[in-house]
C-alpha cells in the first residue's frame, strides 16, 4: 500500500507548520512538487524546499518536480475549462504515484495554506485513491490558513458580534449583486472586484504574499483606496510575476467599520 500525505504547508515561510505538518514530513520518503509555467515559478518551489530544509536538512527524501497542467480556456466556457485542467492533473497525480512511489512509501504534496479550502487537490487526490482499489490512501494534514492570517495581520476579528463570515471567490464578487455583500472574506480574486463595491459603504482589508517577506497590507474604504490597490497590484506582479493575494469585504454599520 502507498500513502500520500497533503500538507498544509500555512501561508508563506516554515514558521507556519503545524507540528502535525512537520511531525508528518518526517516520515515522507518522496516530496511532489509541480511546477507551474511562467515568471516566477522557481520562487515558489524554493518556498517548498526552504521548508524541507528547514525541518529535514538536504538528505534521507527524495523530490520530484513535475509540469502543472495549465489551465486553458475551452471554447465551450468556464466550466468545461475547469473539467479538462481537473483530468489532466487527475492523470498527473496517477502517474506520480505510479511510477515515482515504491509499495510501503509515502509521498507528500505541500500545499499552500490549508489543503481543504479552495484547493481542488483533495477532490483529485481522493478520486485517484478511490480508483486505486485500495492500494493508495491518502490523509490531510491541515494547515494554517490565508484567511486566519489574513485578520490577524490586519488585527481584526473575522466576523463582528451576531454577523456571518462568507468566504467566496473573486468570480462571484465580480457577478454578484453588490447588495448581497455584508462581510465576506475573497479568495481568487483575478480581476480586482473589490472595484464594484464602490458606493457601497464598505471597507476593505487586503493583503498580498501573506507571511512571506515580501508581504504587503492595504486597508479602508473602499472608495478611497481603490486606485492605491490597482497601482500596488500591479506594481508587485510585474516585479514577482506572480501573485497570490486575498482581501475582507466589510459593510459599515451605522458609518463605522
Amino acid at each position: 500500500m502507498k500513502t500520500l500525505y497533503l500538507i498544509g504547508m500555512g501561508p508563506g515561510g516554515p514558521e507556519y507548520l503545524t507540528i502535525q505538518a512537520i511531525e508528518t514530513l518526517k516520515r515522507t520518503d518522496v516530496f511532489f512538487m509541480l511546477e507551474k509555467e511562467g515568471r516566477g515559478k522557481e520562487e515558489l518551489l524554493q518556498m517548498r524546499r526552504d521548508i524541507l530544509t528547514h525541518y529535514l536538512g538536504d538528505t534521507g527524501y527524495r523530490v520530484v518536480i513535475a509540469t502543472s497542467p495549465a489551465r486553458r480556456m475551452e471554447a465551450d466556457g468556464y466550466k468545461e475549462g475547469v473539467k479538462v485542467w481537473h483530468d489532466e492533473k487527475r492523470t498527473l497525480f496517477e502517474r506520480l504515484v505510479r511510477d515515482e512511489l515504491e509499495d510501503g512509501q509515502s509521498g507528500a504534496l505541500l500545499l499552500w495554506g490549508d489543503p481543504a479550502i479552495y484547493d481542488q487537490t483533495l477532490s483529485l487526490v481522493a478520486d485517484v485513491a478511490a480508483a486505486s482499489q485500495g492500494t493508495l490512501v491518502f490523509e490531510i494534514i491541515p494547515g494554517i490558513t490565508s484567511v486566519q492570517m489574513l485578520t490577524a495581520r490586519h488585527k481584526i476579528p473575522m466576523n463582528r458580534v451576531g454577523e456571518s463570515i462568507t468566504i467566496t471567490t473573486g468570480r462571484h464578487a465580480e457577478t454578484c449583486d453588490p447588495t448581497e455583500i455584508d462581510n465576506a472574506i475573497v479568495m481568487l480574486d483575478y480581476n480586482a472586484s473589490f472595484q464594484r463595491f464602490k458606493d457601497q459603504n464598505m471597507d476593505v482589508y487586503w493583503a498580498g504574499y501573506l507571511g512571506c517577506p515580501d508581504e504587503v497590507l492595504i486597508s479602508g474604504p473602499v472608495d478611497e483606496v481603490t486606485d492605491e490597490l490597482l497601482r500596488t497590484k500591479q506594481a508587485v506582479r510585474d516585479r514577482k510575476g506572480w501573485l497570490m493575494d486575498i482581501y475582507l469585504l466589510r459593510r459599515r454599520q451605522d458609518g463605522n467599520g
